[in-house]
């Protein structure tokens, strides 16, 4: 990626034309606190994306390591996470000299561009899109229709087999650009024992903020 050209005997000057505006910036997130700090909760907004993001690429390298050595993303459905601006919450067995192998790589590998590490396909953003989705696309067919039981019937089921269509995507989408952000900001302090609501196992992973 080039963004400068050299000016004979000048400065170099920023190429607009290619730049790539949706690659993560390593600055990014330092620079909008710095300029917006006055938004009450901006950092907390920020620390919880980023947390969310490793949170994911946690998950994805513990399953790799469950599932041995393959070339494509194999997911591990008996782990499961919940983030913090403080840190994330990983539940299953899992063996902490693993988790905290896995969370260092996953950090590594996040901020050296394996950016699609920052997306799952089992986050709750995907539901909610999904529930997002269908709701919209329920209320166009009712007011759409006419208000007779077979067409609103066969409608709501049209609208609920697109938006089963297209959630995983948007989902997807909504991740990568909204509730994920690729952790540059961030340094794992510890990994401690805790346990869910029902008695799970589980490891609570602290991050804190460096510039």
């Amino acid at each position: 990626m080039h963004t400068s050209a050299s000016v004979p005997g000048g400065s170099p000057t920023f190429d607009f034309f290619s730049f790539d505006f949706t690659a993560p910036q390593p600055t990014q997130d330092a620079d909008l606190l710095r300029q917006l700090s006055f938004i009450p909760g901006l950092k907390e907004i920020i620390l919880l994306r980023q947390v969310h993001a490793l949170e994911h690429a946690t998950v994805w390298v513990l399953s790799e390591a469950k599932s041995g050595p393959k070339k494509v993303q194999v997911d591990n459905e008996l782990l499961g996470g919940l983030s913090t601006e403080q840190g994330f919450y990983l539940y299953g067995e899992v063996n902490i000299s693993d988790l905290r192998r896995a969370v260092t790589l996953g950090l590594n590998r996040l901020i050296n561009g394996e950016w699609d590490l920052a997306v799952h396909p089992r986050c709750g953003t995907n539901a909610s899109v999904a529930m997002l989705l269908t709701a919209s696309l329920a209320v166009g067919v009712n007011l759409l229709l006419p208000f007779r039981p077979i067409e609103q019937l066969i409608g709501l089921g049209l609208a609920a087999t697109t938006a089963a269509e297209l959630a995983p995507n948007l989902g997807s989408i909504a991740q990568r650009y909204l509730t994920t952000a690729i952790p540059f900001n961030l340094t794992i302090e510890n990994i401690t024992l805790t346990r869910d609501l029902w008695g799970r196992p589980g490891h609570f992973v602290k991050v804190s903020w460096r510039e």
